[in-house]
């Protein structure tokens, strides 16, 4: 054996866990944080350390334990950061998916946080000191806004549409628009959700042209329940095109005595040209055309909490309520307390506008939107970030208005080690900031960062840019 090698070994010197935790070095570690947590970490450390170290290493602070400290601080800070955090959408995507979508309103916000610190009457009478039910929630907000008879609420709307379809088809067929089969996100498809709802398929017409007839024929053969016709809010279909529309639809269901179910998705309540955006169907619009139940999105273009919404006949929403997948499809306190107050902001549409996140930033016009990145872009050249002000076009996101872009402007940033270096050191800050990258630059659009994010934005930048340089 070589002996000099064996004395001059790092791994040697590596402290044990013990004397480590008995050090002055690990005082203030081990009062700020549960001492089980500070063993664990300080065992994982010094296991890391001597993993990654080989006969031949030799590190002159091996056995230091402020070395260990630090480390073990920063493992356990680390440990502290929670896996869902507030985070800086600068991408300009309204709606976006992986970012939790639409941000709520103060009022919403508000009532969910009244909601989750104490009781509420979920399912108590207040009135008549008797158990009461929690679908009754949100329901005279709904039909008040949009003119059904009656409402539920679910978790999601991939949720309504399954409870829609198990309860008014299962065991039968369904007939849907070959051009409808749609992926509605997560590799999740129409077909599938209908396999899952205990309904079959019933294809109908082609992918570009379906035909009321070719409804019409699918129901000569005698086993299809219920048809549905599925709003492509994801995706496009020009050229040759046809469908049948809602109110030939309702007429061929009437006549053959079966529901009409119209999975809207996208959850539309005030008119789109307020917004500056092409037209788009709302729940009253269907409604009226004659379908029996719709399916909508809370935490779509309507800006509430994630919730599936479903509209429609009193009968079937009954019918819907009794359905024991509806127990499993339930919303909480928090959801309902949240999606009520978003509800009561569309009572006036212009202080939707206003009050609504989502609303007010699909509403932004151009010029706000320069305006904004100026003066911005001001306060960062004042303390030494080099910056400009460029167009750009945002999106709504969240499978809505595909190949719609929303014109505004951005700050555009230029990293001393490239883009990708900068992106990352603004995904690095307190909170992170989530850009994108155009030929060679980071971009932050400003459309979908709040007014009270600003201050965050700022300072995120400047570090973010300080560092990379």
């Amino acid at each position: 054996m070589d002996v000099q090698k064996a004395m001059t070994d790092s791994r040697r010197a590596i402290p044990s866990v013990d004397s480590l935790l008995g050090s002055e070095a690990f005082e203030e570690v081990v009062s700020r944080f549960h001492r089980a947590r500070v063993v664990a970490a300080t065992r994982a450390e010094v296991d890391e350390v001597r993993g990654g170290l080989t006969s031949e290493d030799v590190d002159p602070h091996i056995a230091d334990p402020e070395r260990y400290a630090r480390a073990v601080v920063s493992r356990l800070e680390r440990g502290d950061v929670p896996s869902l955090r507030s985070v800086i959408n600068a991408t300009g995507v309204v709606l976006h998916t992986n970012l939790g979508r639409a941000p709520l309103a103060d009022a919403a916000a508000d009532a969910m946080a009244r909601a989750a610190r104490g009781y509420s009457n979920l399912e108590y009478d207040v009135a008549t000191g008797v158990r009461g039910s929690r679908y009754d929630h949100c329901v005279e907000l709904l039909r008040e806004l949009t003119g059904a008879e009656d409402a539920v609420v679910v978790n999601n709307n991939a949720a309504a549409l399954v409870l829609a379809l198990n309860t008014t088809a299962r065991g039968g067929g369904v007939a849907v628009s070959r051009g409808e089969l749609v992926e509605i996100g997560g590799g999740f498809r129409i077909p599938e959700i209908l396999e899952r709802s205990g309904a079959s398929l019933v294809e109908v017409g082609s992918t570009n042209r379906t035909r009321a007839s070719d409804y019409e024929e699918a129901m000569a053969r005698g086993d299809v329940a219920a048809i549905l016709k599925v709003h492509r809010s994801n995706f496009r279909i020009t050229g040759f095109t046809e469908e049948a529309s809602l109110a030939e639809l309702s007429e061929i269901a009437g006549a053959h005595e079966v529901p009409l179910l119209h999975d809207l998705g996208s959850g539309l309540f005030v008119d789109a040209q307020t917004l500056g955006l092409p037209g788009e169907p709302l729940a009253s619009d269907s409604l009226r055309e004659g379908a029996d139940l719709v399916a909508v999105s809370g935490d779509k273009l309507l800006g509430g909490p994630q919730a599936g919404i479903i509209l429609g006949s009193r009968g079937l929403v009954a019918a819907l309520r009794k359905n024991p997948l509806c127990r499993a499809l339930r919303v909480d306190k928090v959801t309902l307390a949240g999606l009520e107050a978003t509800l009561r902001l569309y009572r006036d549409p212009e202080e939707a506008i206003h009050a609504v996140p989502t609303l007010r930033m699909l509403a932004t016009s151009a010029e706000e939107s320069a305006s904004r990145a100026g003066a911005l872009a001001t306060r960062l050249r004042a303390v030494g970030v080099s910056c400009e002000v460029v167009e750009t076009e945002g999106a709504v996101g969240g499978g809505t208005y595909p190949g719609v872009t929303l014109a505004g402007s951005a700050l555009s940033l230029e990293g001393a080690d490239g883009a990708e270096e900068l992106a990352t050191a603004l995904r690095g800050g307190t909170p992170p900031v989530i850009s994108r990258i155009v030929e060679g630059r980071v971009i932050v659009d400003l459309r979908t960062v709040l007014p009270t994010e600003e201050a965050e934005l700022l300072s995120v930048i400047r570090g973010a840019v300080e560092a990379d340089g």
